[in-house]
C-alpha cells in the first residue's frame, strides 16, 4: 500500500503521543486490529473514503465498531481523523504506524520465499540466522513456491538473496547462451 506523507505523519504523531503516555504496546495492539479490519472489509474502506458520507455517519460506525474495545488515546486519536476528514487514510496510517514501530522496536521484517515447507526447527534456525545477521529483530514471513524446485529467497527490505534451484539454472542458461 502507497503511504503518503499525511499517513506518515499522523502514524508518527500517534507513535509519539503513545510513548509520552507510555501506552506503546497497547496502542500497538489497537492499530493492529483496526489495520485488520480494514484488511477484512473493502465495504468499510470504501465507507470511510467516500466523501459524500457525512461527518456523523462515520463517528457513528467507528464508536460501533471499535467502541469500548480501544484504549481512550485510540479512541481520541480516531475522533480526530473524523473531525480532520482524515479518516479516509486510515488504512495508510495504520500501516504507517506499524512500519514506525518496527523501526523504533528494532524489528525488521523478512520474507522468505521457500520451495518447501519449513520445519519447526529449520523455521527457528533461519530466524535466529537472520537475527544475527541484521542484529536486529526478526518479523519471518515464509511463503511457500513449488515453482522454485528447491532453495529459497530471502527478501530484507531492497535486498533479495536468491539461493533457489530456478535462480540458479536461469543463471546457468544464461552463462550457456552467452558462450555459444
Amino acid at each position: 500500500m502507497l503511504i503518503t506523507k499525511a499517513g506518515r505523519r499522523y502514524a508518527k504523531a500517534l507513535l509519539e503521543l503513545a510513548e509520552e503516555r507510555d501506552e506503546i504496546e497497547p496502542v500497538l495492539e489497537d492499530i493492529s486490529f483496526i489495520n485488520n479490519t480494514l484488511k477484512g472489509s473493502r465495504e468499510l474502506v470504501l465507507f470511510l473514503q467516500n466523501p459524500i458520507i457525512n461527518y456523523d455517519d462515520k463517528q457513528a460506525v467507528i464508536k460501533k465498531l471499535f467502541g469500548e474495545q480501544l484504549q481512550e488515546v485510540t479512541s481520541l486519536f480516531l475522533d480526530l481523523l473524523v473531525k480532520k476528514d482524515r479518516i479516509n487514510i486510515l488504512g495508510q496510517i495504520t500501516e504507517a504506524f506499524i512500519e514506525s514501530y518496527n523501526k523504533y522496536a528494532g524489528i525488521i521484517k523478512i520474507k522468505v520465499s521457500a520451495a518447501y515447507e519449513l520445519n519447526k526447527e529449520q523455521r527457528t534456525a533461519l530466524q535466529q540466522n537472520l537475527e544475527e545477521k541484521t542484529g536486529k529483530k526478526v518479523d519471518l514471513e515464509i511463503e511457500i513456491d513449488e515453482s522454485l524446485m528447491g532453495g529459497m529467497a530471502v527478501r530484507i527490505e531492497d535486498t533479495v538473496i536468491d539461493g533457489t534451484v530456478k535462480n540458479q539454472l536461469q543463471e546457468l542458461e544464461e552463462q550457456w547462451l552467452a558462450a555459444v
